[in-house]
């Protein structure tokens, strides 16, 4: 596994935030692109992807990926279970949350929105942490300025 480097992955989510890398398609037409580009900004910070077929984590272009890529409950599962190349993650409370981790938000029985972390003002306080996503463009917008009844924090490791 690579060294997770965060300030890269921060770099490249601010780069992108509020516009779209032509190398990756944008899936804000068909589900949202929320989850693409997390993805995009933990490769900017780890450089490796996992080619596993299905079960892994890589783009290389529309019809050639995996689901881990652009879905948020697939991304879940491979961060937290992948032992091989790539990232992996566990997750962790609020306060527990660092630049160049994931938050993923829950509606009724649904995790639905993937955002990335870019600032943290004040540790585990929801206005103070920043976070940039896709889909619904945003960049450093407060955590809290979201509706959501659960949410789970993915640290990169």
């Amino acid at each position: 596994m690579t060294a997770y480097n965060r300030q890269n992955a921060v770099a490249y989510s601010n780069r992108w935030a509020l516009g779209r890398n032509p190398e990756y398609y944008d899936f804000s037409g068909i589900g949202g692109d929320c989850t693409s580009y997390v993805s995009q900004c933990i490769y900017a910070g780890c450089g490796e992807m996992n080619y596993t077929p299905v079960m892994g984590w890589y783009y290389r272009s529309l019809q050639d990926r995996t689901p881990s890529w652009s879905g948020v409950q697939y991304l879940y599962n491979f961060l937290v279970k992948n032992k091989g190349a790539g990232p992996s993650a566990e997750q962790v409370s609020i306060g527990e949350a660092e630049i160049g981790d994931v938050v993923q938000l829950e509606y009724g029985n649904a995790f639905y929105h993937s955002l990335f972390v870019t600032e943290i003002i004040t540790k585990g306080d929801f206005s103070g942490i920043l976070i940039n996503a896709h889909t619904a463009d945003s960049y450093k917008r407060p955590l809290s300025s979201y509706s959501f009844s659960g949410y789970r924090v993915l640290h990169i490791v």
